[in-house]
């Protein structure tokens, strides 16, 4: 299968490295030119819980150079997936879907605004703990869970279409009916650890140990449960501070995508992810000050940094 992996940053270069050892034609389009250049001249490297290895992609930063695709997955952040959404309309055939993989709330919507409902399909990746090594390098703690599901309802076959080539790249993959409970899953475990990590510049080990940020964890996490609840969400669980710790307990190691980017002197997806908390709580009259409190902390810090 030709696929396109449209922000190939450090996830999406774990999809790349995955896709082209199963054999799949990869190309890699991305706007960092010195790790376009890196996988052009020396392929594509990515190490960590999926072993070691280093493999060819066709890499650039121009979609119109990759032509239709098979399957394109957008893997950008939340914040760019318009402007990328604009430059997939040159990967696609006529019967070509786009996976929509971003952190937080918001993605796939607007995915779907710019390219149609009927094309795009939703993705959520948790437990990878991945980031980038230098150009033409990624690494991945951990290989937890892809949850995909169609953007307009049900399991169709093209869904299952494309599970198989997931499932036959080495991923563990699970599908839904639902989207919300794909999407708000993975959102409260993303605010369990991106905020906390960023203000503790540290990885989710360290909030989990801490006394005082592992309560911070606790109540971000018992917040977005309580949102999602009245949202009408259907969540696999019940006990959401036991749901995240199990999550953080598997990659211990990693940095999520929020201190990675303060680290970079970046802007981060806060805004999306425990942002998003409050922002949605608001409209159910669900209180979230816990999560206002540290996306507020975050963005100061991030002013602080002069993250751009």
């Amino acid at each position: 299968m030709k696929i396109a992996i449209v922000g190939c940053g450090a996830m999406g270069s774990v999809y790349a490295g995955l896709f082209a050892s199963a054999g799949h034609e990869v190309w890699a389009i991305d706007r960092w030119v010195e790790h376009i250049d890196a996988m052009k001249k020396n392929g594509l490297r990515l190490e960590g819980k999926s072993g070691d290895r280093t493999v060819k992609v066709y890499a650039t930063t121009d979609a119109r150079e990759a032509g239709p695709c098979d399957l394109v997955v957008l893997a950008t952040k939340a914040m760019h997936v318009a402007p990328a959404a604009e430059s997939v309309k040159a990967l696609l055939g006529k019967d070509t879907p786009v996976l929509s993989i971003q952190n937080g709330l918001g993605g796939p919507d607007t995915a779907a605004e710019i390219l149609g409902r009927g094309r795009v399909m939703v993705g959520v990746v948790g437990g990878f703990g991945a980031s980038m090594k230098g150009p033409g390098h990624a690494h991945h703690n951990g290989m937890e869970l892809v949850r995909l599901g169609e953007f307009g309802g049900p399991i169709t076959p093209r869904l299952k279409k494309v599970e198989d080539v997931w499932r036959g790249s080495g991923f563990t993959v699970k599908l839904f009916d639902d989207i919300d409970q794909l999407v708000w899953e993975k959102l409260i475990c993303n605010c369990a650890y991106s905020g906390p990590c960023a203000l503790a510049d540290g990885p989710i080990r360290q909030v989990m140990e801490d006394p005082d940020l592992s309560k911070v964890s606790a109540a971000c996490a018992t917040e977005g449960y309580a949102v999602a609840m009245t949202k009408g969400v259907k969540l696999g669980f019940t006990d959401p501070v036991a749901y995240v710790r199990d999550f953080g307990s598997k990659i211990p190691n990693a940095r999520p995508s929020v201190l990675l980017d303060l680290m970079a002197r970046r802007l981060s997806e806060i805004d999306v992810i425990n942002g998003s908390i409050p922002r949605v709580g608001k409209q159910l009259g669900v209180p979230a000050l816990v999560n206002e409190t540290v996306t507020a902390l975050v963005k100061a810090k991030e002013r602080a940094l002069g993250c751009k």
